[in-house]
């Protein structure tokens, strides 16, 4: 494609580059519409002699066919597409998963001249209707050449962007502290889970609270993990008067304890630093930090949703979170981060 001035004699049936305003200062033509005879009349009647236009050759592929082309073989069939319009497709989903972005072929597809995609970050939980992915071709035709390199990129491998969808999973809560504080306990942690939780398709399936005043709390905690597995729960999460401080406190003592696998104690997301990953039988365990009782983003908002799809976490995986990871503060915390000292 061919992009520049013409004299306006020379500019019929090529399509116009700029927009351009008539007498009122009103805009009297959108650029990207193809100019007629009747166009160049007009244009001349307002004193205009010269116009930018583009010129398609015959190897081009028009704005909007491309856009769709990349976009239907870069983004598969779990997503509703939207458009093409001014070179433009948008993806939006039709259920409620999480996101799965192949972001090494998402900087190839980047690096087609004239070609871009624009996603959500890989790992968003989504709700129906969002808007997950954008393909827009900026200039108003690319080469041929220039769409299939895109189409093949897309095609090798899947899906650049693929919803694992979210179902309904049991999920049990095992809450621990002070017997005195059971139902403070009870009422700072299971409602902020709840709502967190129904955002997902899940729910808490049961509630139990062990009593940490004596040496046997750890006994008492594993076995209440291995009921919970026998019982079928999808996951686990631990929560208490205080988090879990080291990686051989209570809790991690415990599901070892019941023959589980600490897989990382701490993560490099504030808030939630002191977060605890284990599995028990294959059912992840997870060890939460005291900010989970605040409604704000912290880390389980970005764990939750992935070990709901049936994702199996790695230490890799947390430790990645750190890029990104410094969120909104959380006032309420005991020590925020504006009290330090300079």
């Amino acid at each position: 494609m061919r992009f520049g001035p013409v004299p306006l004699d020379q500019a019929e049936g090529k399509i116009l580059g700029h927009n351009i305003a008539g007498p009122d200062g009103r805009r009297a033509f959108k650029k990207g519409k193809p100019l007629t005879a009747g166009d160049v009349t007009a244009l001349c009647n307002i004193g205009r002699k010269v116009v930018y236009v583009a010129e398609v050759e015959s190897d081009d592929v028009g704005e909007n066919t491309a856009a769709l082309r990349v976009a239907q073989v870069a983004w598969g069939g779990d997503f509703r597409l939207s458009g093409p319009a001014s070179g433009r497709v948008n993806s939006s989903v039709t259920t409620r998963g999480v996101l799965r972005v192949d972001a090494e072929r998402l900087a190839l597809i980047n690096e087609c001249d004239g070609i871009t995609m624009a996603t959500l970050s890989s790992h968003t939980a989504v709700q129906p209707r969002r808007l997950v992915a954008t393909v827009k071709v900026i200039p108003f035709a690319v080469s041929e050449s220039v769409v299939r390199r895109a189409e093949t990129i897309s095609a090798a491998g899947g899906p650049i962007i693929h919803l694992d969808e979210l179902h309904a999973c049991t999920v049990s809560l095992i809450l621990s502290g002070s017997l005195s504080a059971r139902e403070r306990i009870k009422s700072n942690f299971e409602p902020p889970l709840s709502i967190r939780l129904a955002a997902l398709g899940s729910e808490i399936g049961d509630t139990s609270f062990v009593p940490l005043e004596g040496q046997e709390g750890e006994a008492i905690l594993a076995e209440t993990l291995t009921q919970q597995v026998s019982a079928g729960v999808d996951l686990i999460v631990l929560a208490g008067e205080t988090a879990i401080m080291d990686r051989h406190d209570i809790a991690p003592r415990a599901v070892e304890r019941a023959g589980g696998e600490v897989t990382c104690f701490g993560a490099p997301v504030d808030p939630g630093n002191l977060l605890m990953l284990a599995y028990l039988s294959d059912v992840p365990v997870l060890g939460a930090p005291g900010c989970v009782r605040s409604r704000k983003i912290n880390v389980v908002d970005w764990v939750l949703p992935r070990l709901l799809v049936g994702e199996r976490l790695t230490r890799a995986d947390l430790v990645a979170l750190g890029h990104g990871g410094l969120l909104e503060e959380i006032m309420e915390r005991p020590m925020p981060r504006n009290t330090l000292a300079d």
